[in-house]
């Protein structure tokens, strides 16, 4: 795991954290508040699905199962 992954990560929580304050600013807008949280949580669980592989596969090959 290399370093840019945790700062698109770090980016993506920055961005997220910022546009949900804006949002929860607005009266009408508090929902789509919860979409955006929501949403930054599922793409950042998408870019950690390669690297839950490459670490099942590094834990096979070292116990040999």
């Amino acid at each position: 795991m290399d370093i840019s992954l945790l700062l698109k990560i770090a980016g993506i929580g920055i961005i997220v954290a910022v546009s949900n304050q804006l949002l929860e600013k607005f009266e009408k807008a508090k929902e789509y508040a919860v979409y955006v949280s929501i949403a930054g949580i599922i793409i950042v669980l998408l870019m950690l699905i390669n690297e839950m592989a490459a670490l099942y596969e590094a834990v096979q090959t070292v116990f040999g199962i």
